[in-house]
């Protein structure tokens, strides 16, 4: 996969993709990043990105021309999927990481200040949000993104059961996860997982998932239970 990101900041990324699986994926050609400095595109000799708003207002805006001439540069070297990242956007999920990880090629958009001109949004294929909650820029929402679609790229994971039994992947929590000692402090681990019968811990990892998920997040049952129904005939 190869994941282009169009920024004002790109020393940003510079310690996470160097670091733990990505830089793994990275090392083994897996997943290639290239960082790209939105002022390159810039006109003026200050590189000047932004703007003051139309109609007044506190804050700056980021203009469209440098945003535009990125783009039609980027696109010009083959297709990729344009996602721009803002607080409006749909929210990211593991449903929407699947789907990403399968695309060949992404390049994501980070603005920053008030936001990027709307016209902008004409140029991009979604608009994606990681919460309901504002950061200074989309360079941490980007790599939340990154990430979270990196492992699930085949070979990535040193594990592939990892990806599918973990929160989320199955549409629940994930089960309590233990290691040695057996007995910590007076705490015990679970009998069951010390039995090794394989049918009677995959129950109880069930279980245990269901009933965290029930308590926790109720509404990704709700929603599970809504996609097993699938869409109803009008009446």
């Amino acid at each position: 996969m190869l994941v282009d990101i169009v920024t004002i900041f790109p020393g940003f990324f510079a310690s996470p993709l160097a670091t733990g699986l990505l830089g793994k994926a990275g090392e083994r050609g897996l997943v290639e990043v290239r960082l790209h400095d939105l002022r390159d595109w810039a006109t003026d000799r200050h590189r000047s990105v932004d703007d003051a708003p139309f109609g007044g207002g506190a804050g700056m805006v980021m203009v469209p021309g440098p945003w535009f001439d990125a783009l039609d540069e980027l696109e010009a070297q083959g297709p990729a999927r344009v996602v721009l990242l803002a607080p409006d956007g749909r929210r990211f999920d593991h449903k929407v990481a699947q789907r990403l990880a399968a695309e060949p090629r992404l390049i994501l958009c980070c603005g920053r200040y008030e936001g990027i001109d709307e016209r902008v949004r004409t140029r991009v294929d979604e608009v994606l949000s990681i919460g309901d909650f504002v950061l200074a820029g989309g360079e941490t929402a980007a790599l939340v993104v990154l990430e979270a679609v990196a492992r699930l790229v085949p070979g990535v994971m040193g594990n592939a059961d990892s990806v599918t039994d973990e929160s989320f992947a199955a549409g629940l929590l994930e089960y309590p996860q233990y290691t040695r000692p057996a007995v910590y402090r007076g705490l015990e681990v679970p009998a069951v997982l010390r039995s090794g019968d394989h049918g009677a811990v995959a129950r109880w990892r069930r279980d245990q998932a269901l009933d965290r998920t029930r308590r926790l997040r109720p509404d990704l049952l709700e929603q599970a239970e809504e996609d097993a129904d699938g869409p109803q005939a009008p009446g």
